[in-house]
């Protein structure tokens, strides 16, 4: 039996090395690095989790995971389309915001290693149909009635995505180009989540 002792390591591994996967990626983030951190042998690492690859792989589907429920439909039967797209693309927001370096670990272990892509697609193969189904089928229903122009809901989701992760890509260098400090960086980031909003629902409208 496990006991509280080595789930609690299991996870202060899992933690510190989610953290320098984020700062450094995937290559430049070793074994040795995350022991030394999480305060560990490095033999503890290899004897939860056997290689750097199968850590990596459990952080990184995890983060793919609730990068794509953040679209998920939840419970608002008394909202309007519109309204619950704000809603979907606000949590997206937020996931992105709350996880700063991950949109830039996406498109770094996607770019570097192409074979990851087939790997995580066929391991969350299910999710996007799950997730995208109703927001499709609601999409269509506002074309058809007229609210919104013709658009796929690739071509939506697309435009919610970029906009949100490219942020975060250039935040840090807009930041100091401005020469702005943290309240003054904070509000630009707030500003910018209702921009996207509004730019978002005003490029569906017929």
């Amino acid at each position: 039996m496990i006991g509280e002792q080595e789930i609690g390591l299991e996870q202060k591994i899992l933690a510190i090395a989610e953290q320098l996967f984020l700062e450094k990626g995937f290559a430049m983030t070793s074994t040795t690095e995350i022991a030394k951190k999480a305060g560990c042998n490095q033999a503890l690492v290899h004897y939860y989790f056997r290689t750097k690859e199968n850590l990596f792989q459990s952080i990184f589907e995890q983060k793919i995971r609730l990068l794509i429920s953040t679209f998920q439909e939840s419970e608002m039967p008394d909202m309007t389309f519109e309204e619950k797209l704000k809603v979907k693309i606000e949590s997206h927001f937020e996931m992105v915001r709350a996880n700063p370096r991950l949109p830039f670990l996406v498109v770094n272990e996607f770019t570097t290693n192409p074979a990851r892509i087939d790997s995580f697609r066929k391991k969350i193969s299910e999710l996007p149909n799950l997730v995208f189904t109703r927001l499709q089928a609601d999409l269509e229903a506002e074309i058809q009635a007229g609210r919104v122009r013709p658009i796929s809901v690739f071509d939506l989701l697309l435009n919610v995505v970029s906009l949100n992760a490219m942020l975060f890509l250039t935040g840090a260098i807009f930041k100091n180009v401005a020469q702005l400090n943290e309240a003054q960086f904070e509000q630009m980031i707030e500003h910018r989540k209702q921009e996207h909003v509004r730019v978002i629902l005003a490029s569906i409208r017929p």
